[in-house]
């Protein structure tokens, strides 16, 4: 398995390298002093290069994209198989995904006293829902354990776990020129194309990618775009891997300004191994910052105004063993008290609000194990001490922090350990997270993402079929505690944090199919934006150059309507005035 994925590796990094020879065509003007000279020589349709490449790929492999590869372990590298392999059948072939629908805080806690005792794995939840994977045999024995209420209160989600595990490895049409579905006589370009173009002319995001050639690609987009672009290593993982990450942005050259600390916007991803589409987002958004800076006003403004520091992976260890062993392995790969049971879940590692009496804390074994004490996960540690070293001593103001996750489709702010105290800065963390929801439905195909405190994300509601409320008796099935959202926000004073769970609220979960990838980093740039320019105090209004007046006058027509009373409200207005009515409705419950 991992020679198949080096293999892979080797070959997308072939091809991305070979390809972006031919984007001199399209090379910023900002960047035509920048670049080596073979840069900015024309390329015609069909080039040596893509000749070349095409060549290289094919005697790579060393056989046709219909005949079939050799595989032990997933689709990631085969042609022409339709079912898994033994190894993925031996390991999930008799695992299900069911969805138990949540009505009380009594089904939660007998819920999850279940899943402890049972060893489960507790994919996702929220307030009306649990989904739990676990084998067919173990169906029996969990319903044993669960009130009447709930032994048909559970639907399947997934019949097929491996097979579904098959599907989300790439596959060779990636890399064979002859199987793929593009215009081979188009060059790859690195540069925006439209998100409906995306997905055609940049392989990078056409499947998952592993470490092996993220790393690359990221020195890749560094020598490609030296003016804005830098990498950089936010910490070293467990098995001494590099946490890299780009910090993008534009200094100021005017020495007549105070230069006052460097505001700066952090985005993170894969801090849980398994959650591929977090890692694959947060590279998308920071090659779609990259690649528009120079070509519209709105991103060269953001990267002149923030520095941006887009970490892919915080969980290095973690994503290289999805790829050669475990597809849903979530946690880092440290060693605990107990040699048959490694990892510490980065996500409840850090130091505030680390929560030592929660039933995982003392079980290794559990896929939300926080560690024996505060900052145990070497990983979480390493990164919260470079934002810390970048705030005292490298001059630098982190003004807002994104960390993505999946699944459910949420925003999520503070706090994430309780809902008995209520962020001081609520009202306006609301503000920009129905911002960013309405950003992200107004995207091509956007889905509709919910907004709450993230300690209502992970707790059942408790009030009753009737609506009485049982004040604030509330049942988790895992502790929020030790969260980098509430870390960020409380102890580096982070006015604007948030985690976003992304794409989808279930029918594949964290197995969703590579053709997400590019929706999905839609919408995640959409979020990213919308808040960069709510900092600029735009409050997300988009303007282009030559637009403004356009846009006075939408705004004067806008105006009229109002004054004639012919205002046209949206499905989405009314939908996020729902939102707005429900928080209103939380806070006076809370009182």
């Amino acid at each position: 398995m991992r020679q198949l994925t080096n293999w892979y590796s080797l070959t997308v990094i072939l091809s991305l390298c070979l390809s972006s020879f031919a984007a001199a065509a399209y090379t910023p003007r900002y960047l035509s002093t920048s670049l080596p000279s073979f840069y900015h020589q024309a390329v015609p349709a069909r080039s040596a290069f893509s000749r070349l490449r095409d060549s290289l790929i094919r005697s790579i492999w060393s056989t046709p994209c219909d005949q079939k590869a050799k595989v032990s372990g997933a689709k990631a590298i085969s042609a022409g198989l339709s079912a898994p392999p033994s190894t993925l059948l031996a390991r999930y072939g008799g695992d299900v995904v069911l969805r138990f629908n949540i009505g009380s805080a009594e089904e939660a806690n007998a819920l999850a006293e279940a899943v402890n005792v049972l060893f489960l794995d507790v994919w996702e939840f929220n307030s009306d829902w649990v989904d739990i994977r676990l084998s067919k045999d173990v169906v029996p024995s969990l319903l044993g354990l669960l009130p009447s209420s709930l032994q048909h209160a559970h639907t399947p989600l997934m019949h097929d776990l491996a097979q579904a595990i098959f599907e989300s490895y790439p596959s060779l049409a990636l890399v064979d020129p002859s199987a793929s579905s593009y215009d081979d006589h188009r060059p790859f370009s690195p540069l925006p194309q439209g998100s409906e173009n995306t997905d055609n002319t940049n392989i990078f995001f056409r499947e998952y990618q592993p470490l092996s050639v993220i790393v690359p690609w990221m020195r890749l987009l560094r020598s490609l775009f030296p003016t804005h672009v830098r990498m950089i290593n936010v910490g070293v993982s467990y098995e001494g891997r590099d946490i890299p990450a780009l910090r993008v942005g534009v200094h100021p050259t005017n020495s007549d300004k105070p230069k006052g600390p460097r505001k700066t916007i952090v985005i993170t991803g894969g801090s849980h191994a398994r959650e591929w589409i977090s890692t694959s987002s947060v590279n998308y958004i920071a090659y779609s910052f990259i690649t528009a800076y120079g070509k519209t006003k709105e991103i060269t403004t953001l990267l002149e105004k923030f520095d941006w520091v887009f970490v892919p992976t915080l969980n290095p260890d973690g994503y290289v063993y999805t790829w050669e062993n475990d597809r849903l392995w979530r946690k880092n790969r440290q060693q605990t008290s107990l040699r048959f049971c490694r990892g510490v879940d980065l996500d409840h590692s850090y130091d505030f609000a680390w929560d030592h009496e929660s039933s995982s804390a003392n079980n290794p074994c559990s896929e939300s194990f926080a560690g024996e004490g505060p900052f145990q996960g070497v990983e979480a540690r390493r990164f919260a001490n470079w934002a810390r070293n970048e705030t005292q001593n490298n001059n630098v103001s982190i003004v807002a922090f994104v960390d993505f996750h999946s699944y459910s489709q949420q925003i999520l702010y503070p706090y994430s350990y309780t809902c008995a105290k209520t962020p001081p800065t609520l009202e306006n963390l609301e503000e920009l997270a129905i911002g960013v929801a309405k950003a992200i439905r107004h995207t091509d195909g956007g889905e509709i993402y919910g907004v709450t405190a993230a300690c209502e994300g992970s707790v059942t509601d408790t009030s009753t079929s009737k609506g009485t409320d049982t004040k604030g008796l509330r049942a988790t099935m895992e502790s929020g505690g030790g969260s980098a959202l509430d870390w960020f926000y409380h102890e580096l004073k982070v006015k604007y944090s948030y985690q976003i769970k992304l794409r989808d609220t279930g029918s594949y979960g964290f197995l969703l199919p590579s053709k997400n990838i590019v929706p999905t980093g839609n919408e995640a740039f959409a979020a990213v934006k919308y808040m960069g320019q709510f900092l600029l105090s735009n409050k997300g209004i988009e303007t282009e150059v030559g637009d403004d007046d356009s846009i006075m006058a939408r705004k004067g027509e806008e105006t009229n309507q109002v004054e004639d009373g012919r205002t046209g409200r949206s499905a989405d207005d009314d939908m996020y005035r729902e939102i707005k009515m429900d928080f209103e409705l939380r806070r006076r419950r809370k009182r």
